[in-house]
């Protein structure tokens, strides 16, 4: 039997393939480069077909492989724009985006993932190349609206991704009837001149009807709607049998005055916190859910929680990671029930330092669930839970300050950017959208809550230890010079070289309270690259942390299970973790829950952006006060004052002149009368359109 050691990794292929002088090799050549045994060679082809099916290698005439850049081929994402062409984000850290005209697109569509053969280099611009091989397909299946003409039947993709009408041959409509929401799998993807075919699967009922939309969003991004049943019935029985109880593997911390803050609405309960005099200064207790207790390592509950990567929190209800049966709760910190706990003990002295932590599996009760907004008062002196309750808030309240500035010294960045809270009615209709205030008690648990994830990370780190930790970096060259020449036009600038997190948080500084506020905080989160994890630690460069992971919330996200594992095992049990729980295992782990978060992110966006436009469909011809909230060519965006929602004033709805787009100024000012709408001006608005379909809202100037 062949040992999975005897068979060369990835790595090694490729370099074998990239430095072989006789270009591409038929893979017993490549086996007697690497010198690999006869009876391993199955092996090797084995993994070389798989490393093909992910693009790793690519197979050309008489089946010999090559590594892809030797041969001007580019493995990568394929993200397309608005007028039909596309750039192909390759795989391999450091290469240059692939732009592919329109025509060269042949089948592929916005995220698929791709092949690309580099044609040409143009002096100064992005290489141009032809796709000649789609490896993953991102929307096999695809959400619109069922339509039928005299001649022919055809879905209206809803969704991002897919920008040309799927044909339904006669047959394959099942029960849509026109003006449904249907689910269409697409049976022949086309090219760039023949639409897709595809069978309606689902309907999922009239457009406008209650929850429609939601359910729409659901089907778009893959989201699950059930457990399987192997999956609940193994929570029903981890239920049944790990009602909690002090055993030899925790610590009973019951005795601890412990509660938890979290919104007024929330299932779970992830986290608590508990404080307490020691000497020379405090002990904080940052307690979290013990779910590595109930969700065994290779377990059913453990493959459909790295399937499912995170829970998600869409606008009106939640699809969790883990089934009720422990999300909310065996696993939950409810108050006034026994649980199992993974606690981080950390003394500070009396100017907010780290003096010592030390890591426990502990049973705690919780005395108390706090929403936000009652913590708040608390601080504030406008309620009381209790005496010690109130002391210890208070306390808390001391030390994340201490925390905050701290980091913020440091150079930590802190985006303040608004967000949009939707109420719902009793059939799930959206009564109002408010804007989320960031209160004291949110900055105080997200304080201690960092805490916990940098203690834990350097640990890890500083032993060696094979875990997700949460990385992310600064801007590219290319993002990082927009962002110069943006700041260069509103007056503000950059030192040279590579800014530091604090150079980017006095950018903020400057703007705090002034009209190009939330302009300018949206345009430096994009400059900068999205959080993933990696077993490789990279370092925070947002918070300006060494080291990084996420830890205090395994009920809702995966990695922070991987991570309580490792730290219940190497630093409470002082054993050594197992080889296999770092390399490729952690690898996948690590791509797996950074492709779920963005999912799952870009779905909770949809879902709220699609209740905003529901509400306003209410409001059409209604007449609001708003701000002029960004500037563009092609109209300025209107946040509105009563509701936190923003629509588009349309250049073409300016009828009194003809209006240029002043770049410098963010401005657009009329071509004869001079008249200008720059950011932060006052104006009335009347709604003009909320459009579901088109998934946008259009307001008019209201001329007084």
């Amino acid at each position: 039997m062949t040992a999975k050691h005897d068979v060369p990794d990835d790595a090694r292929i490729l370099q074998a393939l990239t430095e072989s002088a006789k270009g591409p090799l038929k893979a017993k050549d490549l086996a007697r480069a690497l010198g690999v045994r006869q009876e391993a060679h199955k092996a090797l082809r084995a993994r070389l077909r798989e490393m093909e099916a992910r693009g790793a290698v690519y197979r050309v005439k008489g089946d010999r492989y090559a590594a892809p850049g030797k041969i001007n081929l580019v493995v990568g994402r394929l993200d397309t724009t608005r007028a039909g062409d596309g750039f192909v984000v390759p795989d391999a850290e450091g290469g240059r985006d692939v732009f592919v005209p329109s025509a060269d697109l042949a089948s592929a569509m916005d995220g698929d993932q791709v092949v690309v053969r580099v044609e040409r280099q143009p002096p100064g611009r992005n290489p141009v190349g032809r796709i000649i091989k789609v490896l993953e397909r991102a929307h096999p299946r695809v959400v619109g609206l069922y339509r039928r003409d005299r001649h022919l039947a055809y879905v209206v993709p809803k969704g991002a991704g897919v920008d040309r009408d799927v044909l339904v041959p006669d047959g394959q409509e099942g029960a849509a009837q026109p003006g449904d929401v249907v689910v269409v799998r697409i049976t022949h993807f086309g090219d760039r001149k023949l639409n897709p075919l595809g069978e309606v699967e689902t309907v999922l009922g009239r457009l406008g009807d209650p929850g429609v939309d939601v359910l729409a969003i659901l089907h778009e991004h893959g989201l699950p709607t059930e457990f399987p049943d192997e999956v609940l019935k193994a929570a029903e029985a981890v239920a049944r049998g790990g009602r909690p109880r002090l055993d030899a593997e925790c610590v009973d911390r019951r005795d601890l005055l412990v509660f938890t803050i979290d919104p007024a609405d929330a299932k779970d309960h992830d986290d608590a916190l508990s404080v307490g005099a020691a000497p020379g200064g405090w002990e904080v207790g940052i307690h979290i859910a013990d779910v590595s207790r109930y969700v065994a390592r290779g377990s059913a509950l453990d493959a459909e929680a790295l399937t499912r990567g995170t829970s998600v929190y869409l606008v009106d209800r939640v699809i969790p990671m883990l089934p009720h049966a422990l999300s909310s709760d065996l696993c939950s910190l409810v108050p006034e029930e026994d649980r199992h706990a993974v606690s981080v003990f950390v003394v500070l002295d009396g100017s907010g330092q780290v003096r010592s932590a030390r890591f426990e599996r502990t049973l705690i009760r919780s005395r108390h669930r706090l929403s936000y907004e009652r913590a708040q008062a608390v601080l504030e002196g406008r309620e009381s839970v209790d005496a010690a309750t109130d002391g210890a808030l208070h306390q808390l309240d001391q030390l994340a300050r201490m925390l905050r500035r701290a980091r913020r010294e440091r150079g930590s960045i802190d985006f303040d950017l608004p967000e949009a809270r939707v109420l719902l009615g009793a059939s799930g209709e959206p009564v109002d959208i408010q804007r989320v205030v960031r209160l004291e008690s949110h900055r105080l648990v997200e304080d201690l809550m960092l805490l916990a994830n940098e203690l834990v990370a350097a640990e890890a780190a500083r032993r060696k230890l094979p875990i997700p930790y949460r990385v992310h970096d600064g801007p590219n060259d290319k993002k990082l010079q927009a962002l110069r020449d943006f700041l260069a036009s509103l007056g503000h600038s950059l030192p040279k070289g590579s800014p530091r997190p604090r150079d980017l948080q006095a950018v903020l500084d400057r703007v705090r309270d002034r009209p190009e506020e939330k302009l300018v905080s949206s345009v430096v989160l994009r400059s900068m690259q999205r959080a993933r994890y990696d077993p490789r630690n990279a370092g925070h460069f947002g918070l300006a942390a060494e080291h990084y992971a996420h830890f205090t919330s395994p009920i809702r996200r995966y990695p922070d299970l991987v991570l309580h594992r490792v730290v219940v095992r190497a630093l409470i049990q002082g054993e050594d973790v197992p080889r296999e729980w770092g390399g490729e295992e952690l690898e996948a782990v690590a791509e797996r829950s950074s492709i779920r978060e963005r999912v799952a992110d870009e779905a909770e966006r949809e879902s709220v952006e699609l209740k905003k436009i529901e509400y306003m469909e209410g409001h059409l011809g209604d007449r609001f006060h708003g701000t002029v909230s960004g500037v563009t060519s092609f109209g300025f965006f209107v946040l509105l004052d009563e509701v936190f929602v923003e629509g588009l004033v349309h250049v073409n709805a300016l009828h009194d002149d003809y209006y240029d787009f002043r770049e410098e100024a963010y401005a657009l000012v009329g071509n004869r009368t001079g008249r200008r709408f720059r950011l932060g001006d006052r104006v009335q608005v009347d709604v003009a359109r909320a459009d579901r379909e088109q998934r946008h809202i259009d307001f008019i100037l209201a001329e007084s």
